[in-house]
């Protein structure tokens, strides 16, 4: 028997200044926009616009090719993976994802958090071109877009920009997401930008003289015009901004606050409800404190319940500050999660994973702990499927969370179709998701059952159940021994449909009190959420026999609907109960 915890963490609002009370009943769901949904297929991208002119035959893939087969263009460049795999486009827009705003709606989904969107070159956009202007290519008109900004001469001066197709449908999207009582948030890449940024290419093309030399970290000019710069990560596409003291320098600062109103207050007429409802923060933990604060006072200046939430990968106490941010991707959930919910028989036991969530809650404020972002999977890891189904060992912080599921340096990943025994540690995963404290956020595709390893392999398009999809019959390293489908798994979108409509018909689940209740062995997790009166109970239990919790009184099954009284409550094996008493 495991002991309960110490008394329960009371879930109360200390700064409604830094937590927006909206958050609290958010279920997040990322969207990366280019693997999402071909909306507007006038608009595909095109060679010119990522620098692949020289590849003789590109076209936009078909959306069902299978992972690591090779389109057609792809067949004569090269036979490796890795040679022509960054170089897909699938066509996912904008347009595309508002079709798909009542599939989100039927999901359960309120809170939409998007990859970036901002004209860059890549696929995934973190090499910004611009950040006053949504992407040509994830709009209805990208040739008239283009056209419209070649004559448009635009500056860094807000009084020269226009409005193209491509920004006017992301505000009409706005505007339907805040009519179905959604939210939506965009991701900010405010520690570098592309080198194909206006700002970049003047300091290539004059070099010192530039007005725009301060704007990043060039660190030796040389005498025939190069010059040397910091990238991020040592990327040379990812030059960084610049410093000064202990924020950004003034040139660069002065253009992100303007773009920050641009996109929360379109109108420029005080009227935040048309613009966007916050912001994610690419490597937050790269800029300096400084700019976040400064940056954060006008942010809720436009909009006092604006969210933002930082890319803080270790502990983020230091960030979630009053005057900084209001949440963080909440790694330090997921590491102890997985930990405990992996297939791998060492899995971290249930007393050590209860002490390193209540070590996570011990470090923030309490209204804080209810909207920071619980998630399984993202653009940056392995998926969640494919970790369970190749039993990940416990790992404990982000090198090793993020290193493992490389497909190309771990032979032992397993990156064909997950079985059953993956499917269902999901689902006990997914339920300590979205009945423990914070706010779940799903990752595309995790709903329907996708797979992949890390980066790029964790960016397949979206499984829909109109576009038939290829099987699959490779894997990385070569013939998969059988074939499998690929379609959408409706039993799991089922699943966490209910789990969601569950926690959105319980206030408790949502805002209420956490306590640890006795646990019967470690492989089970047993807690409480109270509020107002009302009391849920949550078993989760792993193991392969049924077992027995005590029930202190009668209550209702969330799940089946059905009464149960007190005494002996039976969790079935590798299963689950959830109770109102």
């Amino acid at each position: 028997m495991i002991p309960p915890s110490p008394p329960a963490y009371i879930m109360t609002q200390e700064n409604p200044t830094a937590t927006p009370d909206w958050a609290k009943d958010a279920i997040w769901y990322q969207v990366f926009p280019e693997r999402f949904r071909n909306g507007a297929p006038q608009s595909d991208p095109r060679p010119e616009d990522f620098g692949g002119e020289r590849i003789s035959g590109w076209q936009v893939c078909p959306w069902g090719m299978e992972w690591y087969g090779r389109a057609e263009w792809e067949k004569p460049h090269a036979a490796i993976f890795w040679a022509t795999v960054f170089h897909r486009r699938f066509g996912g827009d904008l347009v595309g994802l508002r079709d798909k705003l009542p599939y989100l709606q039927e999901l359960g989904i309120n809170a939409i958090y998007l990859n970036p969107v901002f004209q860059a070159a890549s696929l995934h956009k973190y090499d910004a071109t611009c950040y006053h202007h949504i992407d040509p290519t994830l709009g209805p008109d990208r040739e008239g877009d283009l056209q419209a900004l070649a004559a448009a001469r635009e500056t860094e001066d807000p009084a020269t920009w226009i409005w193209t197709a491509a920004d006017r449908f992301f505000l009409d999207l706005v505007a339907e997401i805040h009519a179905r009582g959604m939210r939506i948030i965009l991701d900010g890449v405010f520690n570098h930008s592309g080198t194909r940024c206006f700002a970049f290419q003047d300091v290539i093309q004059n070099g010192p003289q530039s007005k725009y030399a301060d704007w990043y970290q060039i660190t030796k000019w040389n005498d025939d015009g190069t010059f040397r710069y910091a990238g991020w990560g040592g990327h040379g596409g990812l030059p960084e901004f610049g410093r000064t003291g202990d924020t950004l320098h003034p040139g660069i600062k002065q253009y992100l606050f303007d773009i920050t109103r641009r996109w929360m207050d379109p109108s420029g007429q005080n009227r935040p409800e048309e613009g966007i409802d916050g912001w994610r923060l690419d490597v937050a933990f790269c800029v300096p404190h400084g700019f976040w604060r400064e940056w954060h006072a006008l942010v809720r200046t436009i909009n006092p319940e604006a969210y933002t939430t930082g890319e803080i990968v270790g502990p983020a106490q230091e960030w979630l500050q009053p005057d900084e941010f209001a949440a963080v991707m909440n790694y330090e959930w997921t590491y102890p999660t997985l930990a405990f919910f992996t297939t791998n028989s060492a899995h971290l036991p249930a007393a050590q994973f209860r002490a390193r969530i209540d070590s996570l809650h011990a470090r923030h404020a309490p209204g804080t702990i209810l909207i920071l972002q619980n998630l399984l999977d993202s653009h940056d890891t392995g998926r969640i499927l494919t970790m369970l189904e190749s039993a990940c060992p416990p790992l404990t912080d982000w090198d090793s969370y993020f290193g493992w599921p490389k497909v190309a340096d771990n032979p032992n990943l397993k990156t064909h179709c997950p079985g059953p025994e993956a499917r269902q540690a999901l689902k006990l995963a997914a339920v300590w998701q979205f009945a423990g404290p914070g706010a779940p956020m799903l990752y595309y595709g995790t709903e329907v059952g996708m797979w992949g390893a890390n980066d790029p392999c964790c960016r397949q398009p979206m499984l829909w159940q109109d576009i038939p999809c290829e099987d699959e019959t490779q894997g990385f390293r070569g013939p998969l021994p059988q074939a499998s489908p690929r379609t959408p798994d409706l039993d799991l979108f089922a699943f966490y449909q209910r789990m969601i409509a569950i926690r959105k018909a319980e206030p408790a689940l949502r805002r209420g009190s956490f306590h640890w209740l006795p646990a019967p062995d470690e492989q089970t997790l047993v807690f409480q959420r109270a509020l107002d009166g009302v009391t849920i109970m949550c078993a989760i239990h792993k193991g392969r026999d049924e077992i027995t919790v005590d029930l202190p009184q009668p209550g209702c099954d969330l799940w089946t609907g059905e009464d149960v009284p007190a005494g002996p409550l039976r969790v079935p094996a590798h299963g689950f109960r959830v109770v109102r008493l």
